[in-house]
């Protein structure tokens, strides 16, 4: 599991950084989400789940495989 962000998406709601604070953050300049831990373990993926549903503007991808893998 990998979690992708765009900021430029983002409308700094702070759902994902209510939601899974220990995942997610908010920029201190513009208030964007900031992705703690981009391959989160296998226990967090309800919370993961849970903030990328929570996301108002889709500014979160959850994708199942890692960057690079086959």
């Amino acid at each position: 599991m990998r979690i992708e962000a765009d900021p430029e998406t983002c409308v700094g709601s702070g759902m994902c950084a209510l939601t899974a604070p220990d995942l997610f953050d908010q920029s201190d300049r513009d208030g964007t989400v900031v992705v703690l831990r981009s391959d989160p373990p296998a226990e967090r993926a309800e919370a993961v789940r849970g903030a990328v549903g929570r996301c108002p503007s889709r500014a979160l991808k959850l994708l199942d495989a890692p960057a690079g893998a086959d």
